[in-house]
């Protein structure tokens, strides 16, 4: 027997933030359960130095310096700098006894480390989080799981610094989680090939069942979505100029006779209106599950379906309105999902990207070495990853959470009690999320740091 398609795209950290905004927590004292499992997971990556030459151990050198990064330092001086006056709190991590490496120390080591070697440890960090999350506040699991494909340019990074030469930009390419929130591969382009081959080979490494990928018009290639297809998974792909022949093709399949017969049939289109920046905007979605008549019909496995998306914007200030007309192609056939997906797509700008650069400053690193950078940026991704949760908690927003990481290191470590299972299956005792009920969680202090 078939099995049933899964319809509706799983919001884990929507629900999340929801639950969060209707709780007010009290958090104490600061913890050490946490950091001593990520700690635990950093003395996992493989140490690439010669072992006599050894001063400090790995695991407790990355552990430091994510503190340092998400308090916001964003060069290996500036690491060091950070660390000298938190002394003190470090040495309830570690062994240091008040003896901080050096910026060169950390820019060694930034520089030999293996990134897949550390984003595994990252994501596995993040993951467990996640499952702690659901589990504790008990967000429901149903549903597909959305991952955005798309590539990010370090424009920061196109020249030596102090000299005028030119040299190439990092391109790295991300498979952003838009359900958890999470960012799961981050590899970078090579400078003689593009994003094609990097996010085919991505996706086979990757278990899609229960899961739509969505990405742009330049990884809408057959051969990404046989892949997507051979894993088990859904896609949904837009359509551009690199498949002219095919895009004309779907645009004179939506006639305006055609668009008005799926208006009036309403299971198969969906329109709703929003305000947001001083624009009234109105997203339309038309789906025709029509695709026997395509001539490449063939050449696309598992094509199900084709949406027109419109998209009208009129500024609520100046009166200019403005129209945007959008073709994809899709396994799936429910129009709710495939509307959820195109606007989730943009996460991976407006969550992902945009706050590495606005936020965290990534465009401006000045870390020369290809190796130290893909480090660098991933421990930015992990220390996102941990403001977007710590946000709903502490009601600020992204980029206040991350200044008063800054500004408060210690209180912000107090927030990762939110994903210890045990504390929070403790808080939430008489605690009904569903109903938005108040209360006030009493996060006790957690066991002294022990070797």
């Amino acid at each position: 027997m078939k099995k049933k398609e899964k319809n509706g795209i799983m919001k884990v950290i929507a629900a999340f933030k929801e639950i969060a905004s209707n709780l007010e927590f009290n958090i104490e004292n600061t913890p050490v359960k946490p950091i001593k499992r990520l700690l635990r997971l950093f003395n996992g990556v493989e140490d690439m130095r010669v072992t006599a030459r050894i001063t400090y151990p790995l695991g407790e050198l990355l552990l430091i310096a994510f503190l340092a990064i998400l308090a916001g330092a964003d060069t290996f001086v500036s690491i060091e700098v950070y660390c000298k006056p938190r002394a003190k709190l470090l040495r309830r991590f570690t062994k240091f006894n008040g003896l901080i490496p050096s910026h060169d120390t950390f820019r060694r080591v930034f520089s030999l480390l293996d990134p897949e070697a550390l984003q595994k440890v990252i994501v596995a960090y993040l993951l467990d989080n996640v499952k702690i999350m659901r589990r504790s506040f008990g967000i429901d699991e149903d549903g597909l799981r959305h991952l955005c494909v798309d590539g990010k340019t370090a424009n920061g990074t196109g020249r030596l610094i102090g000299t005028d030469r030119e040299i190439p930009k990092i391109h790295t390419l991300h498979v952003y989680d838009n359900t958890n929130g999470i960012c799961l591969v981050s590899k970078a382009v090579g400078e003689k090939t593009n994003e094609i081959p990097v996010a085919q080979e991505i996706l086979k490494s990757m278990d899609l069942r229960d899961t739509i990928v969505t990405f742009d018009a330049l990884n809408t290639q057959k051969a990404t979505i046989a892949v997507i297809v051979e894993q088990k998974g859904h896609y949904l792909g837009g359509l551009k100029g690199n498949h002219p022949d095919f895009l004309e093709e779907v645009k004179s399949y939506f006639t305006s006779d055609r668009v008005s017969k799926i208006k009036q049939s309403k299971s198969n289109y969906l329109s709703y209106t929003e305000n947001a920046h001083n624009c009234i905007e109105r997203r339309s979605y038309w789906l025709s599950k029509n695709v026997d008549w395509l001539v490449f019909l063939k050449d696309w496995p598992n094509l199900r379906a084709l949406i027109r998306y419109e998209k009208k914007s009129e500024n609520t200030v100046t009166g200019k309105v403005t129209s945007e007309t959008f073709y994809y192609i899709s396994s799936l056939t429910d129009i709710n999902s495939c509307a959820d997906v195109i606007r989730g797509h943009w996460s991976v700008e407006n969550l992902l990207h945009w706050h590495l650069d606005a936020t965290l400053n990534e465009d401006n690193c000045q870390v020369v070495d290809r190796k130290a950078f893909q480090n660098m940026s991933l421990m930015r991704k992990l220390a996102l990853s941990l403001f977007k949760l710590a946000s709903p908690i502490l009601k600020y927003s992204v980029n206040i959470t991350r200044q008063f990481a800054g500004w408060a290191t210690d209180d912000f470590l107090k927030i990762l009690c939110a994903f210890d299972d045990d504390t929070i299956k403790d808080a939430m005792q008489g605690v009904d999320p569903q109903y938005g009920r108040k209360s006030r969680l009493q996060i006790p202090l957690d066991e002294e740091f022990v070797y």
